[in-house]
């Protein structure tokens, strides 16, 4: 593996409710990113189509319109939009994570995608719990996406916003040893006080993993908010909270955070500081006390039906009950 890597941390705006639009938009700052030398870029939580705004600002009773649409432009796992974009990961040699509201049958997912540079995607993994209203959104995920991916720029592993807030999501990827950390929040929420948090959310977890992280948020052009609601009260909701940065395992900035527009921020990563840090604090090497304090971890596949063979099944039966719905994802 290479010792020094340059990283892209993408902040932008979506186009609302715009499938097709918005992965075109992603592809043109990949295409920027490759132009300056970019090996990994990461873009903002369930970037394609949107981050489900109306929702934090709309009682439920008035955001099935809103639900429905993101139902349409949600994103089949394989399908039309991770093939626009993988191609483009594979031209530029690039990984790419993407964040993507996921689609699949009558369940909408917060789903993260990692793309290597050969344009193949090596995991896809859902938000284990949606945070307070994202629970009328999207269904949870399970833990087979709790885990770090061999990339052409190391082992690389992501969570979504408040996923961040569990302290075992976090030591499951500590655990299997990521190198780069992708991180992703929606932006435009809350108020200064939410970048705050994330700034503190992300220099911790680099400092505790001894890893790079990249965070990317998302952002909303005043006439974009104006579209979510009309109400200047509640508008104040979808402003500020915007941090896109790049850390370095000793807790640092590596490059000026971006907390305010449009725009792709570049770090390089100079791989010889995880063991600088880790050589003080590895979490899960000499630091760690297995015999007292473990993680157990539940990686399987989840399922609605668990269907049993008699034993001694005929082959052909066994190999139909290890089939998985989810094998499409590329996760096993």
């Amino acid at each position: 593996m290479k010792k020094s890597i340059k990283a892209a941390a993408v902040q932008i705006a979506p186009i609302l409710e715009d499938r097709q639009a918005t992965t075109e938009k992603v592809c043109a700052y990949i295409q920027e990113a490759g132009e300056n030398g970019a090996e990994i870029i990461v873009f903002p939580e369930t970037f394609i189509p949107n981050y489900p705004y109306f929702s934090f600002v709309k009682p439920p009773v008035l955001s099935g319109k809103d639900h429905l649409k993101l139902y349409d432009e949600a994103v089949e796992i394989p399908g039309p939009v991770t093939s626009q974009v993988g191609a483009m990961a594979k031209k530029w040699g690039m990984v790419v994570v993407l964040g993507v509201n996921e689609k699949s049958y009558g369940t909408i997912y917060n789903a993260q995608i990692i793309f290597d540079a050969t344009g193949e995607i090596v995991l896809v993994r859902r938000k284990i719990t949606p945070t307070f209203h994202e629970r009328m959104i999207w269904g949870q995920g399970d833990g087979s996406g709790l885990k770090a991916v061999d990339t052409a720029v190391g082992r690389v592993g992501a969570l979504a916003c408040w996923e961040h807030y569990n302290p075992l999501a976090r030591y499951a990827l500590m655990a299997d040893h990521e190198e780069i950390h992708c991180s992703q929040f929606p932006g435009s929420m809350v108020g200064p006080i939410f970048a705050d948090q994330i700034e503190v959310t992300i220099r911790h977890h680099a400092l505790e993993s001894g890893c790079f992280v990249i965070n990317s948020t998302g952002w909303l052009f005043e006439d974009q908010i104006r579209s979510i609601t009309e109400d200047p009260k509640l508008q104040k909701g979808l402003r500020d909270g915007c941090m896109t940065a790049i850390i370095s395992p000793e807790g640092v900035h590596l490059t000026k955070p971006l907390t305010e527009g449009e725009g792709i921020i570049y770090a390089d990563l100079d791989k010889h500081l995880i063991e600088k840090r880790k050589r003080m604090m590895d979490s899960a090497g000499h630091y760690a006390r297995p015999e007292l304090l473990s993680l157990h971890i539940n990686n399987a596949v989840q399922n609605p039906a668990v269907y049993q063979v008699p034993y001694p099944a005929p082959k052909e039966q066994e190999e139909s009950a290890r089939y998985d719905i989810h094998k499409e994802r590329s996760i096993l």
